[in-house]
């Protein structure tokens, strides 16, 4: 049996507590990432872009490079990528953990309306004029399809071109309440999409929502794939990961 100093960690990053996770692991380890955004340069850690092929595929990568913990703390609307970790750590009889970041929830004075896909939402936002979506690329593949009534507004990791009633700002949290105000004050806003990340770096949009009396649409959740250990925070993966023979 493998030492504790021996097994091999693959952390299967997205959100920013991964990153933090993948600060405290030593060279023997695999941070993973997609490829959208930047790629630190400054771990200890191995660092792998791109995909697997699906589960079979992490699967085989997990056998050869002698896996021995599958750390799934990718978005939480990845719910593909987290059914294929979940799959090949099955497949290949290994823990796998899920880091599950707690959604938000609804406080006094906001006005949330789940939707359940892009149809709901088109729907839910026939009212609206001045929409500021905060969904990352996804609206980008309608933009041929936004009302003549309505002026998009889309925030993502990087700029990508709009159009006449579309603008893009690329833009990277975490944000502060001071420059959403500002935004949702220039850019006229009056209804915000969201996905219900849970993350504190873009909590203040909700804040200026609330402030303003402005709708929130939001997509709902994915279920996401049964781990053999959830955690809510970093520290407590943190945790986890020091017990000797933790996994």
């Amino acid at each position: 049996m493998k030492s504790l100093e021996m097994k091999r960690i693959l952390l299967l990053g997205g959100v920013t507590e991964a990153l933090a996770i993948a600060r405290t692991l030593g060279p023997q380890h695999i941070y993973s990432l997609a490829g959208i955004g930047r790629v630190p340069t400054d771990l200890s850690c191995q660092v792998r872009v791109g995909g697997y092929g699906g589960a079979e595929g992490l699967a085989q990568f997990i056998r050869a490079e002698g896996i021995d913990l599958l750390l799934d703390a990718t978005h939480p609307y990845a719910a593909q990528i987290s059914h294929n970790a979940a799959q090949a750590a099955r497949a290949c009889a290994i823990p796998c953990w899920g880091l599950r970041r707690p959604a938000w929830q609804p406080q006094a004075g906001d006005d949330w309306r789940e939707v359940a896909d892009w149809s709901e939402l088109i729907q839910a936002l026939q009212p609206f004029h001045r929409p500021l979506f905060t969904l990352g690329r996804e609206p980008l593949q309608h933009l041929d399809e936004i009302p003549p009534e309505q002026f998009w507004t889309l925030r993502a990791l990087e700029v990508y071109p709009g159009n006449e009633r579309c603008e893009v700002i690329g833009a990277r949290g975490p944000f502060h309440i001071e420059g959403e105000r500002e935004l949702f004050e220039r850019q006229r806003i009056d209804v915000l999409v969201s996905k219900n990340s849970g993350s504190t770096a873009t909590e203040p949009k909700l804040d200026v929502a609330r402030e303003r009396g402005v709708p929130v649409l939001v997509l709902k959740r994915p279920v996401l794939a049964r781990v053999d250990r959830e955690f809510e925070v970093t520290n407590e993966v943190l945790d986890a990961l020091s017990v000797p023979n933790g996994f």
